[in-house]
């Protein structure tokens, strides 16, 4: 009886000594943080009754949610110009501003769709909040995780084939119920601002200097079904151009000249050439697949593509190590991530903010 009361006081102690931990290292943060999730493909099948704010919670409920400051919900089965600015976004923007949220400064984190809803949102925020006599937000950085904001070429075959633009075939079949289910029969709302020309031509050169910070995934949880159509190395969902922020679309392999994303240390023939304005390609990993990179379970080692991005006073940097395999013929040398052999990527890339 006891030794059964000192089991439970001990795991109290544990439980209250973790979230202690927790509640401080959010609170010790320099900025603020703000979530902007991705796209949410159950949402297109019940618009109706789709519960927005729920369903943002859930989504990043595996690490993130309980970290950050606030989140911005918005809904898939609407476009990003139209409600998704109006209905969701503005509202948020009115109450941070009012709030002092960003006075000191305010990250975005965003995974997927999200990256395209920040580049939006950074490029109109300071007009609306100015001609509605508010103050604008400091946006100092975006921390951007498989980010889609060079657009998905699975959205241009889903609203191609489900608008019957395009024959439909098992491979195409494969590829989209892997991807969105297979529930979805009409190409609806945000499906359109993922076609990749769309999302490149939405606010493609926003003003503010805030640099954008890449976050990339070169796994798959598709068995390569959704691969097939999409150009170069992906992580499952949208390709490498459009996760390291690539100034054009093409078959890239890697973020990197030197490092593939693996980390091996090799002349990447393949890489990305030029990147759009203040986009920095931070960590890469062939470990993670473009939805668990957001979530709180470690997966692999990282790389790292490009170090030390200066943020407001801050600097991003992570620290790294050279590790040679083999000798002779079969040597190969690799740059890896310290911790990134414990930590999660989304551990690391928490740590990470100012």
């Amino acid at each position: 009886m006891n030794k059964n009361k000192s089991s439970i006081t001990l795991s109290s102690i544990f439980v209250c000594a973790v979230a202690l931990s927790t509640s401080f290292a959010a609170a010790s943060k320099e900025y603020k943080t703000i979530l902007i999730h991705g796209f949410q493909p159950v949402q297109l099948i019940n618009a109706a009754g789709t519960d927005v704010t729920a369903d943002g919670a859930n989504y990043w409920s595996s690490y993130w949610d309980q970290l950050a400051d606030e989140r911005i919900d918005w809904p898939s089965y609407e476009r990003i110009e139209g409600k998704i600015a109006s209905d969701w976004v503005w509202p948020k923007l009115k109450q941070f501003s009012q709030s002092g949220l960003c006075d000191a400064g305010c990250v975005f984190v965003t995974h997927s769709t999200g990256d395209l809803v920040a580049r939006y949102i950074i490029d109109n925020q300071a007009n609306w909040l100015q001609n509605a006599g508010l103050k604008p937000l400091n946006i100092v950085a975006t921390f951007d995780i498989a980010g889609a904001g060079g657009g998905s070429e699975l959205a241009d075959i889903a609203v191609s084939a489900l608008s019957g633009a395009a024959s439909w075939n098992p491979l195409v079949d494969a590829a989209l119920e892997w991807w969105l289910g297979n529930n979805i029969n009409e190409a609806v709302g945000v499906l359109h601002d993922l076609k990749v020309n769309n999302a490149r031509n939405l606010a493609p050169m926003p003003d503010s200097r805030a640099p954008r910070l890449r976050f990339v995934a070169d796994g798959d949880d598709f068995f390569g079904a959704t691969s097939l159509f999409i150009r170069g190395n992906d992580d499952g969902v949208v390709a490498t151009h459009s996760a390291c922020g690539a100034s054009n679309v093409a078959a890239y392999g890697s973020c990197s000249t030197d490092v593939d994303t693996n980390g091996r240390i090799k002349t990447q023939n393949n890489a990305v050439s030029g990147f759009m304005p203040y986009h920095y390609p931070m960590l890469m990993s062939d470990n993670y697949s473009h939805n668990n990179i957001r979530e709180g379970r470690h997966r692999g080692e990282v790389t790292v593509a490009i170090n030390r991005v200066g943020i407001a006073a801050n600097t991003v940097s992570f620290d790294s190590y050279d590790k040679t395999t083999g000798a002779w013929f079969w040597k190969k040398e690799y740059r890896l991530v310290n911790q990134s052999d414990e930590l999660s990527a989304s551990e690391l890339i928490y740590n990470a903010i100012p």
